[in-house]
């Protein structure tokens, strides 16, 4: 699969080094240019390529969101990811690490407002980078596995991600539907950052 990973930060660069050890090939790219992002693309190898934004928008067949939320200009134009599978792995924080005001509104949905006719799937945005980039068990069953959860409205889109989080050594587990989903997602909620297997990420949602 040919994935596009907007952002080279934290979790934009731990999603590239897991999927390119799975074989896919990557796209990454950051507002600073490619050439900043050679030493990056150099140690994951030649499954992995720095391209500007609109490039890697183009290249990927799922285009990951992984830069700051409150920053919309470093966002792919909307006509570049039209039709694609969006992956949101964005929270709404603002500069000082404080949450953004969005006037009753989640995060995703404003996503999916500037990126209109995406196919908007939120996912990889409760989890810290640390914990995803060590916590994969790809040789364990998946009721073992620590969870990655995932909302979206296309539920072919939901089991594509659903896929990739398999093949990094996750567990997915469906939040639901964008609006009820994203917002169980949300930083605060008690799903956020609080590592679980799927058991236990089943029975608190059901608590939520």
């Amino acid at each position: 699969m040919r994935i596009g990973i907007i952002g080279s930060g934290s979790i934009g660069a731990t999603l590239a080094r897991l999927w390119t050890t799975g074989g896919h090939e990557i796209a990454i790219a950051n507002s600073r240019g490619p050439d900043s992002l050679a030493e990056l693309v150099d140690s994951l190898g030649p499954l992995a390529h720095a391209m500007s934004v609109e490039d890697a928008a183009r290249f990927g067949e799922i285009v990951v969101l992984a830069v700051p939320f409150r920053r919309p200009e470093a966002l792919p134009r909307s006509d570049l990811v039209m039709g694609k599978i969006v992956v949101d792995a964005m929270n709404p924080y603002a500069e000082d690490g404080g949450l953004l005001d969005l006037a009753g509104k989640t995060s995703s949905a404003v996503t999916a407002e500037r990126l209109p006719g995406a196919r908007l799937v939120k996912a990889f945005n409760t989890m810290h980078w640390e914990t995803l980039a060590s916590g994969g068990r790809l040789h364990v069953p998946e009721d073992q596995r620590l969870v990655i959860f995932l909302a979206g409205d296309d539920s072919r889109a939901k089991e594509r991600v659903s896929t990739l989080i398999r093949e990094a050594g996750f567990a997915p587990v469906d939040t639901g539907p964008l609006a009820i989903g994203g917002r169980l997602q949300q930083p605060g909620s008690k799903i956020y950052n609080r590592p679980m297997l799927p058991a236990e990420a089943r029975r608190t949602l059901a608590t939520m």
